[in-house]
């Protein structure tokens, strides 16, 4: 009997924990597995009867590095603690934790529940100072092992790596040929992959290239790992996650890379620590060795995959992104002088038909009252148009031939995709239709699924025939020669081109950014004033200075001019013989249209001008007014009883009115004795 083991401990549970790191080691290293279960046969020697032995083994298979993925362990540590385990027992102390801190925790919680620890070393008490420090040691020597073996394989990866030796998974369309990567001597999966490729040259996008492969009935293969299918091709449909991972893989440029990626360790929200990996930037790969392998594209091509995709992120600050449809041919290539943001599009007016560049985003984070910049995208769009069919010279016969060579090119490869699609289904026919004949006819069973895959692979082959026949007729481009001379004709005159109703805005928009990297714009001295700063991709600057049309208010705004010329009228001309003189002299409205009286009158109401003075010893129907102190109702009775004597040059001219002292008396007295009038002070003391 060992002294360390009291009856208190034979009267709880002995729990026998299993654990192995991997599930290799599970299935191919089961001598380990067999010598933790004889555990119990050392429980039941040291005085344990079989039920009170428990068996902890749903950890076999993971990792002892946290507990938070172990659930047997997280069983033992609760049970530990409620006291109703009397001894763990355990192939290696090593094998409860690889963590100091669930390796400790575990120690101090037998310490104070009792429990003891047995391996095939010994009993430890944990409670007993010399045993305590004997397990902590312990785990401290297995966490220094696992450094030391994590540090020897890493360096000899690192190591293999850096002779471009190491191997990794392989990318769809590359394949190991004994120690040389080469490319997929499948014909089909090398025209999928080039055909991506070149999508992507012509379409400028990754989503561009998803709906050409969807419109052109294309599929892509991928290359499956595990399972019944290890190793084969399984062809479907291209993803956008499928071409931005081939465009981001530098081993389709011929480049051994290791250390695209590194694991980091994170803290969950429920307090577990998880591993992930994240995608490095180009600078932090390890290991780089171009020329490495046969590619699909060189270095300099992928390199600019990289920034096309970089530059059509619509969530940067400075970047273009890819051209759009829409009415703004700048958007995206603006740039704000004051901040340094790209300037955003925002749409105004009647059905949104007035956009107007904008830049609003120290006004959206509350770092300023107002956007920085506000102008109407006409007038930019305008100038940079005059200035573009300026700056390009026609474009060289050699050109439109070279163009017209490569688009019939890139028509012919995408049918030999489809021809080579089916002269794929075709050898799949003829391989189900040899199994058909070389099955005895007597075995019904085998005979019959075998004709029935014979059937279903010539139906396969019959469908995609009636494809590419509907493909050639529908998408493949026939150019006759009229067709020829017309596209060349129009390639040697860029403005026709550039203001032909079948080129598109999105169209004009890449054609720009092929020439302009981007434009600064910044507000001249004068409020209408903007200056353009471009920066063409050639690396060449220049600066255009534009004054933006008023806006509605200030257009329809007579100038300081006419109405001084009304104003100098006025003082003996009236309102219908300022119309006839204006007109004589050949002005016009603010908006163009002819002159009216109306007009006339409002502009002498708007600026204050006064009608010409009557002629002499006559008063006009306000002099009259404010000589009585009545209102003007009362001044046009007077004229309609004939009480007072009025002339009119013409209809509906002013009037004249004479008054001589008869008639004043007259009208006085009339005021005073009237019980509807209340003439003022002055009125009776005149």
């Amino acid at each position: 009997m060992i002294p360390k083991i009291a009856d208190r401990h034979l009267s709880r549970q002995a729990c026998i924990y299993i654990r192995q790191s991997t599930l290799a080691q599970v299935r191919f290293n089961q001598e380990s597995t067999d010598r933790q279960y004889n555990l119990m046969n050392k429980a039941r020697s040291l005085g344990w009867s079989q039920e009170q032995i428990r068996v902890l083994d749903r950890d076999l298979g993971k990792s002892g590095a946290a507990a938070s993925t172990r659930t047997d362990f997280k069983t033992l540590v609760g049970d530990v603690a409620m006291g109703h385990v009397g001894a763990i027992f355990s192939l290696e102390a090593s094998r409860l934790a690889r963590s100091n801190q669930d390796w400790h925790r575990l120690l101090e919680l037998c310490a104070i529940t009792g429990t003891v620890v047995i391996d095939e070393d010994g009993v430890y008490d944990p409670a007993d100072f010399n045993d305590g420090l004997v397990l902590g040691m312990k785990g401290t020597f297995a966490q220094a092992e696992l450094h030391i073996i994590r540090a020897r394989l890493h360096g000899g990866k690192l190591n293999k790596a850096s002779r471009g030796d190491l191997r990794f998974a392989l990318p769809v369309g590359l394949i190991f040929d004994e120690d040389k990567i080469v490319l997929d001597p499948d014909q089909e999966v090398q025209g999928a992959v080039r055909t991506v490729f070149e999508l992507f040259a012509r379409e400028g996008t990754a989503f561009g290239v998803v709906q050409r492969f969807q419109e052109l009935g294309l599929r892509f293969p991928r290359r499956a790992y595990g399972g019944a299918w290890n190793g084969k091709l399984i062809w479907g449909r291209l993803t956008h996650s499928r071409v931005l991972g081939i465009l981001a893989n530098p081993s389709y440029a011929g480049t051994y890379v290791f250390g695209r990626y590194q694991s980091s360790k994170q803290v969950g929200p429920s307090g577990e620590i998880s591993t992930r990996s994240r995608p490095m930037p180009q600078e932090a790969w390890r290991v780089t060795i171009r020329d490495h392998h046969e590619g699909y594209i060189n270095w300099d091509q992928f390199a600019a995959n990289r920034r096309r995709l970089a530059s059509n992120r619509t969530n940067g600050e400075r970047l273009a992104g890819p051209a759009r449809e829409g009415l703004c041919l700048l958007q995206g290539l603006l740039v704000c002088g004051v901040c340094g943001r790209r300037l955003g599009v925002r749409y105004t007016g009647n059905g949104g038909i007035y956009p107007i560049y904008q830049c609003v985003w120290r006004h959206r984070e509350a770092l300023a009252p107002q956007a920085c910049l506000s102008v109407p995208a006409a007038p930019l769009d305008q100038s940079i148009t005059k200035r573009l069919v300026g700056a390009i010279t026609p474009v060289t016969i050699e050109l439109a031939l070279a163009a017209l060579t490569s688009l019939e090119q890139r028509d012919h490869e995408i049918g030999a995709q489809w021809r080579m699609r089916i002269e794929r289904a075709r050898y799949e026919a003829d391989l189900a239709e040899r199994r058909y004949e070389a099955v005895d006819p007597a075995n019904r069973l085998i005979a019959a699924t075998l004709e029935q895959r014979w059937n279903d692979a010539i139906q396969r082959l019959q469908d995609l025939e009636a494809e590419l026949a509907a493909f050639e007729r529908q998408t493949m481009r026939a150019v006759t020669a009229e067709q020829k001379r017309q596209i060349l004709q129009l390639a040697g005159d860029f403005p026709k081109l550039w203001a032909a109703s079948t080129t598109t805005e999105r169209d004009r928009k890449r054609i720009l950014r092929l020439l302009v990297r981007d434009i600064t714009v910044t507000r001249g001295p004068e409020p209408k004033a903007v200056k353009l700063h471009v920066c063409w991709q050639g690396g060449a600057t220049e600066t255009l200075e534009l004054r933006l049309p008023p806006n509605r208010a200030e257009a329809v705004r007579y100038p300081e001019a006419f109405v001084t010329r009304i104003r100098e009228l006025a003082i003996s001309h009236h309102d219908d013989d300022i119309m006839r003189l204006l007109h004589a002299e050949g002005h016009r409205s603010s908006t163009g249209k002819s002159l009216t009286l109306s007009m006339i009158k409002w502009l002498r109401y708007k600026h204050r001008i006064p009608a010409p003075q009557p002629p002499d010893n006559t008063l006009n129907v306000r002099q009259v007014r404010d000589k009585y102190g009545v209102s003007l109702w009362v001044v046009h009775y007077w004229i309609d009883r004939s009480l007072v004597v009025a002339h009119q040059r013409k209809p509906n001219a002013p009037y004249a009115i004479s008054i001589d002292d008869k008639s004043d008396q007259f009208l006085r007295t009339w005021v005073a004795s009237s019980v509807h009038l209340h003439p003022s002070p002055q009125t009776h003391a005149a």
